[in-house]
């Protein structure tokens, strides 16, 4: 199972579950148990004086599996958590070694648990065995002195990201630290205020100095990356897998191939879309920057698209806006007229899931949550959702900001807390979604459920705009962060799968990189990079050892889950102007999936939300049609594509 921080961050330093993917192909029937797990029997085991494995000998495994897992991973949460919130040299040793001691025990029991193979066993059973199997996506070596060298890297590359920082003086008076003076100002920021710099700053130059200074952080990470690939994969090669990426794309309850091309065929039915979009946003920028900067035919250097990453342009949307002024107010000064701080935010996603009938979260919540970011130490600000020790102590670790980007993450957050208080009578390898793309996915539809109606509904706004103008800004605004996320989603594992599979050498680490970000996204970097750069590890995931696929199943499946609700609370309308809000029969459509877990085939997790047995990314372009419509009428005569 995802360690709790994984779910959002996502940070996948062990995990022990599988997350079965919803990649549509044929349903699994009910109660179907999954294939078997596949690897030859341990015979040193049988030899042992054990005799034949017994239907009921698999139940007593499967059951101190769970028992040992929970005392383990509470454990490790615990000092993942203290990790976090506290990143000092003996708090990664401390998370080290927690580490280290889970990855030895998932490896032992994943050779143990290939005792039983072929044998007729109850589907409860079968399936916690099929999820073992794939639970080691950190899979460390049997050898003592191998396995501490992985967990230590693994704790490295996390704090190394999480202590990132860059100084230079042509930053000096630009995105001011809090606490420091100009008059102390060393130029020196932290990537939260190089964010903040990429997403507001239209200076070319000042743009480029924070893209290139957030990435002089990685180049240290680049030998260990490549320690780690050659030790995880040793780790998966001893527990009966090529590499590291075939644990990876295996717990989808479909083959490696499939898989892939499940993946190609949803991407294929959003990639006009994509294109549409990307297509307009570069002539947008072209005509700002000049032709000489950002080519009308070509890819759009990384550094423009306001999010270091270029994952998502939300930022530029006043720079894209189809019709200025029609549409909603300005919501961050609203949340600050009304005087919104981090506890009212909170309270207020809090009440978008009691309204669908849903429980309120615990005390223990609001004691022990981190919402706002330490003055007095490093801190890891990646918003992520925790239960710690899997036992109900639900919490949020965030650094808020008093802005409505912020606001909707809290939703995201809180949509895998709500999953995490659902499943939890679940068996230890059931506390997991139905796959990560639906832990993601669940916080992704509370995101859209943010509506205009919703905000007027809770008093945010005054009145909701109503007219075709005011539609395709809400869409194009939406398309910025939803539909511009969809090829970055995709290509991150394709890098990971490619590295760890061997296909791409160490040699090639950052040309491959940018090779997938050009022909995935249509992005290029803004200044020559090399093989002394590793570009890769500035993205956190990387470094984070974080499964990345998740979330673009999760991008897929957030806007057919939102589809399903609709229907079901009995909205009549286009499918961007639904909230569910308030709609108890939702509710119960929701809570129905989110209590299985992972207990069941995905594709039965998504019939009880939707009726629907396969993914299907039609519910994307349902959402978006009145745009895909505006936007071809806009790009007549532009060169699309790159």
């Amino acid at each position: 199972m995802t360690l709790r921080r994984g779910i959002g961050l996502v940070t996948s330093l062990f995990t022990a579950a599988v997350l079965a993917s919803a990649c549509g192909g044929p349903p699994m029937e009910p109660d179907t148990p999954p294939p078997p797990v596949s690897a030859p029997i341990n015979e040193d085991i049988i030899e042992d004086g054990q005799g034949a494995a017994t239907p009921e000998e698999a139940r007593r495994f499967v059951e101190q599996v769970d028992k040992d897992l929970r005392e383990l991973m509470g454990n490790a949460e615990r000092v993942a958590w203290v990790k976090m919130t506290y990143i000092t040299h003996d708090t990664e040793i401390l998370e080290a070694n927690a580490q280290e001691q889970v990855m030895e025990y998932l490896s032992r029991k994943i050779k143990e648990a290939r005792r039983f193979e072929g044998l007729d066993l109850p589907p409860d059973v079968a399936r916690q065995l099929y999820l073992l199997k794939f639970s080691a996506e950190l899979p460390a070596p049997n050898d003592d002195a191998k396995r501490k060298e992985f967990a230590s890297i693994v704790t490295k590359l996390d704090s190394i990201y999480g202590k990132g920082e860059y100084c230079s003086k042509k930053l000096v008076g630009h995105a001011l630290p809090k606490g420091k003076s100009k008059k102390d100002d060393d130029g020196c920021r932290s990537l939260e205020e190089l964010s903040k710099i990429i997403a507001e700053s239209r200076d070319y130059d000042l743009l480029l100095e924070a893209w290139k200074g957030w990435r002089t952080i990685s180049k240290p990470m680049r030998p260990m990356y490549q320690r780690f690939v050659e030790l995880g994969n040793e780790g998966a090669k001893e527990i009966g897998f090529s590499d590291m990426g075939a644990i990876w794309k295996g717990h989808y309850d479909m083959s490696n191939q499939e898989f892939v091309a499940e993946m190609d065929r949803l991407y294929a039915q959003v990639k006009p879309l994509y294109e549409q979009l990307h297509c307009y946003v570069r002539a947008q920028l072209s005509a700002k920057y000049g032709k000489d900067k950002v080519s009308p035919t070509g890819g759009i250097p990384a550094h423009l698209l306001g999010n270091m990453w270029a994952q998502e342009w939300e930022a530029l949307y006043k720079d894209v806006e189809p019709y200025p002024g029609k549409g909603q107010p300005d919501l961050t000064a609203a949340m600050k007229k009304q005087k919104y701080d981090h506890t009212k935010m909170v309270k207020l996603a809090e009440g978008f899931f009691t309204s669908l009938g849903m429980k309120p979260l615990p005390q223990t919540f609001w004691e022990r949550s981190l919402f706002l970011k330490p003055a007095d130490r490093d801190v890891v600000c990646h918003a992520s959702a925790w239960d710690v020790g899997m036992s109900g102590d639900l919490r949020i670790k965030m650094c808020i900001k008093v802005d409505y980007e912020d606001l909707v993450t809290i939703h995201h957050e809180l949509g895998h807390d709500y999953y995490f208080m659902y499943y939890h009578d679940q068996p230890a390898l059931f506390q997991q979604g139905a796959n990560d793309g639906f832990h993601e996915g669940i916080g992704d539809t509370l995101a859209l459920g943010v509506t205009p109606a919703y905000l007027k509904q809770i008093g945010l706004i005054d009145k909701v705009q109503e007219s075709k103008e005011a539609d395709i800004n809400l869409l194009m605004s939406r398309a910025l962060e939803g539909v511009a996320f969809l090829p970055f989603g995709k290509m991150i594992d394709q890098w990971r799968w490619d590295v760890f599979s061997g296909k791409v050498p160490p040699s090639q680490y950052n040309a491959y990189w940018w090779k997938l970000r050009k022909d995935f996204q249509g992005v290029i970097p803004p200044v020559e990079r090399t093989e002394e750069d590793f570009d890769p590890g500035a993205k956190y995931h990387i470094p984070g050892n974080t499964p990345y696929i998740r979330y673009y199943i999760a991008r897929i499946l957030q806007y057919q889950f939102l589809r399903a609700l609709c229907r079901e609370a009995g909205f009549q309308g286009p499918l961007y102007q639904c909230t569910f809000y308030g709609n108890k029969a939702a509710g119960e459509k929701m809570m129905a999936m989110l209590k299985l877990g992972a207990s069941k085939p995905w594709p039965e997790a998504l019939k009880a939300i939707s009726g629907e047995t396969k993914m299907d990314a039609s519910a994307i372009l349902d959402y978006y049609a009145p745009l895909m419509k505006w936007l071809e009428e806009k790009n007549k005569g532009q060169k699309c594509g790159w």
